[in-house]
């Protein structure tokens, strides 16, 4: 049976969306800084030369290039200020957490509340400047190689890595007012609209190449076929729960005793949400964003990484599997679902599991069900994001579908959807709020009834 809420969520009409004040300005904030970032994709990189960059893109679009294009909405393609995207924040992040969970003294920073936030957030910001720092050098080094700066020397490397750490740092402030001031998680939605920016060229690219005998009718068929299938099972899989049962002991007020209650402890089979894979990629897209503007002058070191690390190859699924199985076990462990902070916050309100003695028996109780369901949750993003990866290099698919940027996109739009009718939700609540209070203050000022 449906809750009070869902039942609630389900009547909200565009009349209740129309009465929301707060949420529309929050909506235009949210669109006015996408916007934003998509007009700052089209800023060049001082000292390219364009004609060189477009005959680059135009040969590497069904490759390498194509793969980052998607990622970085289409701004390495263009060479625009915001060529690195987020993934140097993203990868700071995975350090910063990794050593929280490692070293005492950021553990201890972890628990110190809203203080302790802040300097780990601000570590984080430290370790996403060295991040682009290294990526803006190596790509500044990679055009010159590629022979596609005007003039090459140390003027373009210092103007290249100027630009583009300050895109990545204004990228990181964007997505840091969305997710206090808008709607939805700021860095997920800007990489979000990237890819979504990109996907008409890639449809329109793919079905040139159907009309042109290309690709026969039979894979066009069976890839329009498996992106339907791909988006309905990533939405199942999102929204499918584990329910714990949770039951509350009887209570006495003064004279009056209280019935004890129950509910259920919602579980996500997929916690991490979309984070594992973004993780996982933007590990594996690094050699790639140094290696590919840099052409014939790749190094040996970086040409055999390239070999056995490039997309479709075993190396490169494997490596793949194995840094989304750790993301999705890491990142809910630390911070999706720590079932120590459940089990403590069920027994301080005397709640617990029928069967299960509160404390240290919950969260082993926890541990074993959220272990079990991590294992089906990994296995599920694994499979997403490599069946693709598997079909295309097997199909020679002309256009990146890849099933990161179907999780990424399908993900993003429930976990927004579900904050607008959070908001909504909590507008409505306030509404019978304030029409109760002013019911009670008539009630106050005219004759009692008898």
């Amino acid at each position: 049976m449906a809750s009070a809420a869902e039942q609630m969520a389900a009547n909200l009409s565009w009349g209740a969306f129309g009465k929301a004040t707060e949420l529309r300005q929050r909506i235009v904030f949210t669109l006015g800084l996408l916007i934003v970032y998509r007009l700052g994709t089209y800023i060049p990189v001082p000292g390219i030369d364009a004609s060189a960059l477009r005959e680059f893109v135009e040969s590497a679009s069904s490759g390498l290039g194509g793969i980052l294009n998607m990622f970085t909405g289409g701004a390495i393609g263009r060479m625009g200020i915001f060529a690195l995207g987020i993934m140097p924040y993203i990868s700071a992040s995975i350090i910063v957490q990794l050593m929280t969970a490692m070293v005492p003294y950021m553990e201890q920073l972890k628990k110190e509340g809203e203080q302790g936030r802040k300097k780990i957030n601000q570590y984080t910001r430290y370790g996403t400047v060295l991040l682009a720092t290294f990526q803006a050098y190596g790509l500044a080094a990679s055009l010159e190689a590629g022979d596609l700066a005007h003039e090459p020397g140390l003027y373009f490397r210092i103007a290249c890595m100027i630009t583009l750490v300050g895109g990545t740092m204004f990228l990181m402030w964007l997505g840091e007012q969305i997710t206090a001031r808008g709607i939805g998680n700021g860095i997920s939605l800007i990489i979000f609209v990237g890819i979504v920016a990109e996907i008409p060229a890639a449809l329109a690219q793919f079905f040139a190449s159907g009309r042109e005998g290309s690709i026969s009718p039979f894979a066009t068929i069976f890839v329009i076929v498996m992106v339907i299938a791909v988006i309905g099972f990533v939405v199942f899989m999102e929204r499918a729960l584990r329910k714990i049962h949770i039951q509350y002991p009887r209570r006495q007020v003064g004279m009056k005793v209280y019935d004890g209650g129950s509910s259920h402890l919602p579980i996500k089979v997929n916690p991490a949400g979309v984070i594992p894979a973004i993780f996982a990629s933007s590990l594996l897209l690094l050699p790639t964003t140094i290696s590919t503007f840099s052409g014939a002058q790749t190094g040996p070191i970086m040409s055999t990484i390239l070999a056995y690390f490039g997309p479709g190859q075993p190396l490169y699924l494997l490596f793949f599997t194995a840094m989304i199985v750790f993301f999705t076990f890491f990142y809910t462990a630390n911070v999706a679902f720590k079932t120590d902070e459940v089990a403590d916050n069920l027994k301080s309100q005397n709640g617990f599991v029928p069967g299960i003695r509160p404390g240290k028996k919950t969260e082993e109780y926890l541990d074993y069900v959220v272990t079990r369901l991590l294992v089906v949750g990994a296995g599920y993003l694994a499979l997403v994001c490599l069946l693709p990866e598997i079909l295309r290099s097997q199909l020679a698919i002309p256009f990146y579908f890849g099933g990161t940027s179907v999780l990424i996109v399908v993900s993003v739009t429930m976990d927004t959807i579900q904050q607008v009718q959070s908001h909504l939700v909590a507008h409505q609540y306030e509404g019978l709020i304030e029409k109760s209070q002013l019911r009670g203050k008539r009630r106050k000022k005219g004759t009692a009834r008898r």
